[in-house]
């Protein structure tokens, strides 16, 4: 069973930025790909970024060019660095692993809201 554990979230004004982290235990990190999700009020979930196991990235179009996704798997901690925040990146961050296993794991959340 893996615990994720977020963390980072806030209020912060549009250009602004904050730095959420995710602590994963009970699994083993270095063989999970990891991604951060969003959830906005009235809207779906959706992917944000994702890095691999093999720490191959992936973002979303809307995210590219200001999120950077890391992590440091002797910390088994994904990180995501959001620059130059925008009203439309408000909505609950979700930290996600997917094992080298087939098993999924959420995160309980964190609160990201970008003020005009």
């Amino acid at each position: 069973q893996v615990q994720l554990v977020e963390s980072g979230g806030g209020l912060v004004q549009t250009g602004g930025s904050l730095r959420l982290s995710c602590v994963a235990s009970g699994g083993t990190f270095s063989r999970s790909d990891m991604a951060w999700y969003r959830q906005a009020p009235g809207k779906q979930r959706e992917m944000v970024a994702s890095i691999s196991m093999t720490t191959r990235t992936n973002y979303a179009n809307s995210v590219k060019g200001r999120f950077t996704i890391s992590r440091s798997d002797p910390d088994s901690t994904v990180s995501l660095q959001m620059n130059n925040l925008k009203p439309e990146d408000t909505g609950v961050y979700y930290c996600n692993a997917h094992t080298f296993f087939g098993d999924e794991y959420w995160g309980q959340g964190t609160q990201v809201t970008v003020s005009s």
